[in-house]
């Protein structure tokens, strides 16, 4: 899994697929196959997160704690979860090093080294295939922005029958967004990433693979464009040159926009947009829910943030995996991700709520909205670019998720209470490894969170418990979270520990 950066982690309810539902992407240009899906599932508790304060260091896994939903009769108890962000550092690295980058085990392409250009005569070449590929792509661009589908289909190879389909996809769905702005820049190629027998397949008098970046803007939703690098083959025939992929060799950590992994359904809600590609149904329902999670946010939060989220809703964990640039089954436990959709973690950077609909559907109702307001918090408090501890970023996430959706806690809280009843009291305000998957408590991580960031709202009132998390996320100081605890909530870290210690007790009748 390529290395995160930024506050990154991954919660959920999460279901394990006893059987791989990755995808594998086709020998030919066109849509993944479909993969069979899981017969048999277990309800788990899983997440991934990279330290806010080490943004160089990889992701450590770790979970949400668990509680108890009721089903008419029944009782299910699951583990919901949300995310905080994912940014991935290897999205556009520009010019060769993603070219040089290994392929995905078993995607298409070549098994050839690559090439650079490291001759005059190479680089010239360069700027030539660069002179070449940009216009098309300007005119793909163009296109899109002026609803033209003929000049679209028209830099398409001829001779790419499968990439035709795909194409008409792709201009259909990006037809269906909210566009301010898409482009497509040239950025690097390589002229050993096409095998021998697939420039033959090509023909034409030349064809190569190049890196492309790709950008586009939500209208009403990103104050900064989204961005992303897909490889593109050229193929030059009869003189014109065309466009005859778009999903050839990604590399290990490449991301994939949503709208070309097939066709998509979009949703506009009042404060959301919803991008599905499973179906308009799922589409519209999560508008609805997600609607409501942007209201309970802005309720606990306030209203000076975009009061606007965007949510991916892939078919598959594949598909999950795809738009995260994951490796396959990365996210076999994971119901949810919520990520930064830009290659550095930035106030500004486009954020979107992807999750997985079938283990959605898993929690019910009420467990989607939990799920969907936690994440959407995240969202509100910039999470993808914040300096503050797991323990209160996550903390606050439950707070407000427990605000907008009431549960007891026994429930919400069992695994942190099993262990304080048998004489375990939690020493420390939980430390980020304690949120890491291999953790024995990592249940109690998150509960012993949500506890904390609820002990200081009743103690202190709601505002105050928002202005301490602001003022630790607004802090450029490594005393940030000392500074707030002694000038917003008049106490210390030790002082406030001890309190939550006693408060812990008393919630579990010790």
């Amino acid at each position: 899994m390529t290395p995160l950066t930024g506050a990154g982690e991954q919660r959920g309810a999460e279901v394990i697929d006893e059987q791989s539902g990755a995808r594998a992407q086709s020998p030919v240009d066109g849509f993944p196959e479909q993969a069979s899906p899981s017969e048999q599932t277990t309800i788990q508790i899983p997440a991934q997160h990279a330290a806010a304060d080490a943004p160089k260091r990889p992701p450590t896994f770790e979970a949400l704690g668990t509680w108890t939903l009721a089903h008419g009769t029944l009782l299910r108890r699951v583990a919901l979860g949300v995310a905080i962000s994912v940014v991935a550092v290897t999205g556009y690295v520009g010019l060769q090093k993603l070219a040089d980058a290994p392929a995905e085990p078993g995607a298409p392409g070549n098994t050839a080294q690559p090439q650079t250009s490291s001759t005059p005569d190479e680089a010239a070449e360069g700027v030539r295939r660069a002179a070449a590929g940009q216009p098309v792509l300007q005119k793909m661009a163009d296109a899109v922005l002026n609803e033209s589908r003929g000049s679209f289909l028209s830099t398409v190879d001829p001779e790419a029958k499968a990439f035709d389909e795909q194409a008409r996809t792709i201009y259909t769905n990006l037809g269906k967004l909210p566009l301010a702005t898409f482009q497509l820049r040239y950025v690097s190629d390589d002229t050993g990433a096409l095998a021998p027998d697939r420039q033959a397949e090509l023909g034409g008098t030349e064809s190569w693979l190049a890196q492309v970046e790709v950008s586009w803007q939500l209208t009403g939703y990103d104050t900064k464009p989204a961005r992303e690098t897909l490889p593109v083959t050229f193929v030059t025939r009869d003189g014109t040159t065309y466009t005859a992929s778009f999903s050839e060799r990604f590399v290990a950590g490449q991301r994939r926009p949503i709208w070309a992994l097939g066709s998509i359904d979009v949703a506009e809600g009042d404060d959301s947009l919803v991008i599905s590609l499973d179906s308009q149904k799922d589409a519209d329902d999560y508008a609805v829910v997600a609607d409501r999670a942007v209201d309970s946010v802005s309720r606990v939060w306030g209203k000076n943030w975009k009061q606007k989220a965007v949510v991916y809703l892939p078919a598959k964990q594949s598909e999950m995996e795809y738009v995260l640039g994951a490796q396959p089954n990365t996210y076999t436990q994971i119901a949810a991700v919520t990520m930064a959709e830009l290659d550095s973690p930035q106030v500004g950077a486009p954020v979107r709520i992807v999750a997985n609909p079938k283990l959605f559907e898993e929690l019910g109702k009420q467990g989607r909205r939990i799920v969907l307001t936690h994440e959407t918090t995240h969202v509100a408090s910039t999470a993808t670019a914040s300096p503050v501890p797991l323990w209160l970023a996550e903390g606050f996430a439950d707070y407000v998720a427990f605000t907008a959706v009431s549960v007891q806690d026994e429930s919400a809280a069992k695994e942190l209470f099993k262990a304080v009843r048998a004489g375990k009291v939690p020493r420390t305000l939980p430390p980020p490894e304690a949120f890491a998957a291999s953790s024995a408590d990592l249940p109690q991580a998150y509960e012993s969170a949500w506890l904390a960031c609820r002990l200081i709202s009743e103690r202190e009132g709601q505002s105050k418990l928002v202005k301490f998390y602001r003022a630790v996320h607004a802090s450029k100081s490594p005393t940030g979270l000392a500074d707030a605890f002694r000038t917003v909530l008049g106490t210390t870290e030790a002082e406030f520990t001890a309190d939550w210690q006693k408060y812990l007790k008393r919630l579990a009748g010790v």
